[in-house]
């Protein structure tokens, strides 16, 4: 098991956009358990690879017993919307309702680089929207209404964890396409 330290909002990775997945080796088997491990251990709903420091498209989830994770995400969604609470573990402690799209049609890879499609609704399509938004340099307190995000943030500040010194991180093992990520 390798479980890797979270980053918590403020660090600059967590707004960078992740690079494509290009190769589908030894390597990305890897970060794909680092993020399964650390994502069970947390616990959370899903997570995503900048969450540990490395800027990849690649993510993992949790959600009603299925473990899965996904590479390369491009998104359908549906019209219809749900509102609902939402967290995310690089703001610990904060959940607060958000607006998603009810359901979600997600084409991507597997760790194998074999294409696949994750069709979900509900808590599992918040999971998968939350998540490709972490690959994109989005957190969900961006999505939220000026009101809800103002209230986000002042809990955010009143926070123990915010404002301390970023813990130590080392060196991610992944490839990082020299990116620095």
């Amino acid at each position: 098991m390798a479980i890797q330290p979270i980053r918590l909002l403020g660090d600059p990775v967590l707004r960078r956009p992740a690079v494509e997945v290009v190769d589908f080796d030894k390597e990305l088997r890897r970060l794909v358990e680092d993020l399964t491990d650390t994502m069970l251990e947390a616990p959370g709903a899903g997570l995503a690879a900048p969450q540990i420091g490395v800027g990849l498209r690649a993510f993992t989830w949790y959600v009603d017993g299925e473990v899965g994770h996904l590479i390369n995400p491009r998104l359908d969604l549906s019209a219809e919307v749900q509102d609902g609470p939402e967290g995310c573990l690089s703001i610990p402690g904060l959940s607060i309702d958000c607006r998603r799209a009810l359901s979600v049609v997600a084409h991507g890879f597997n760790m194998y680089g074999e294409p696949v499609v994750i069709e979900g609704s509900e808590l599992l399509a918040r999971a998968i929207q939350h998540e490709t938004d972490h690959l994109d340099g989005v957190l969900f307190i961006d999505r939220l209404d000026p009101e809800a995000r103002k209230a986000a943030m002042k809990a955010i500040r009143e926070s123990d964890w915010f404002g301390l010194e970023q813990p130590q991180v080392k060196v991610s093992p992944h490839a990082t396409n020299g990116l620095g990520f």
